[in-house]
């Protein structure tokens, strides 16, 4: 009589689960595709965002902090999408290169290094949450977690001696553009590609079709 018994499967759980390490080829082309069109998407707002902001500054300093959202959006989509650790900064920081070559207006070094800070941002509360959770509240925490760090990183190269009520507002307003029109609007966005059916070799895309 065979005695031998098979040694059972680990199950691992959280931050050991290998398949949140191992990018696929699929994995690393899709998020690329992300990163070049939200590059193109920085470059359509880097232009379209100056008229916004000559109407808001002059209401209260610090409120153009409402118009950072657009350049947030790649590191949650990445985020939302790939389901991968360090998907959020891959894609977030390949738009930002794709902005720097087309002519940024910050300079190329300055525009690939908030986008590396934007996508941490949002990888912290991906993170956070152990690459399991891919709900709208999670979405719109990373969301701000992006414009709170990239907040953080343009007062110190762009508003250096600001005072504490411009400091105060133009986090208030970055933090809530990140949530809304990063977050919201980037959750919204990867459930409609995924409705699609685009998406249907990744997680994020069988979890919505299977609910449609």
């Amino acid at each position: 009589m065979n005695t031998s018994t098979r040694t059972p499967a680990i199950t691992r759980t959280g931050l050991r689960r290998p398949e949140i390490w191992r990018w696929r080829i699929v994995d690393i082309v899709v998020a690329s595709v992300l990163g070049v069109a939200c590059g193109f998407l920085f470059l359509a707002w880097n232009v379209g965002y100056l008229g916004p902001k000559a109407l808001l500054e002059p209401l209260l300093p610090g409120m153009q902090g409402l118009l950072d959202g657009p350049w947030l959006i790649a590191g949650v989509l990445g985020g939302l999408i790939i389901r991968k650790a360090g998907a959020a900064i891959y894609v977030e920081t390949i738009a930002a290169v794709v902005s720097a070559l087309a002519g940024a207006q910050w300079g190329g070094f300055l525009t690939i290094e908030a986008g590396l800070v934007q996508g941490l941002g949002a990888e912290l509360i991906f993170l956070l949450f152990a690459y399991r959770v891919w709900k709208l509240p999670v979405a719109m925490l990373a969301g701000a977690g992006s414009a709170l760090l990239g907040g953080i990183n343009n007062l110190i190269l762009w508003f250096a001696g600001a005072d504490i009520t411009f400091t105060a507002i133009y986090l208030i307003s970055t933090v809530v553009s990140g949530a809304v029109l990063a977050g919201a609007l980037g959750w919204a966005l990867a459930r409609g590609i995924a409705a699609t059916g685009a998406l249907d070799r990744f997680g994020s895309g069988r979890e919505v079709r299977a609910r449609v």
